[in-house]
């Protein structure tokens, strides 16, 4: 847990965010012990921009993993999940440990049922 934690902590420096400087890292990590960071990318069309956790977790599928141990987000301030974040946890990762952190470390541990309780998911599809 302390180098998923330390590589979200790591990641806040790659962030690029020119407009809310709200720097965001996440690290997760996969079955296999590979931990693979991402940071935000704001754009001046603000919803293309992309969250921390988004692109850690786009980056590990894109890199052929599918399942994952724990997800650790590191903020200045510990700061939670989007939504959007919180749905696409879920629908890759399941029922994971989320780790948040600020630049010191870990601040506070729940689990990705608890952040988005009642899913949509593939069983509401029919």
């Amino acid at each position: 847990m302390t180098t998923l934690i330390q590589t979200a902590i790591q990641m806040m420096d790659k962030a690029r965010s020119p407009y809310s400087n709200y720097r965001v890292g996440a690290a997760v990590e996969t079955i296999e012990n590979k931990i693979i960071g991402g940071c935000n990318v704001e754009n001046a069309s603000y919803p293309l921009s992309n969250c921390a956790e988004r692109t850690a977790l786009f980056t590990a599928t894109a890199e052929g993993y599918s399942q994952f141990k724990g997800l650790a987000v590191a903020t200045v301030n510990g700061g939670f999940p989007c939504g959007a974040c919180r749905q696409v946890i879920w629908e890759i990762c399941g029922n994971i440990p989320i780790y948040i952190c600020d630049t010191n470390g870990l601040i506070e541990e729940t689990t990705s049922s608890a952040l988005l309780p009642n899913p949509f998911d593939e069983s509401q599809l029919i």
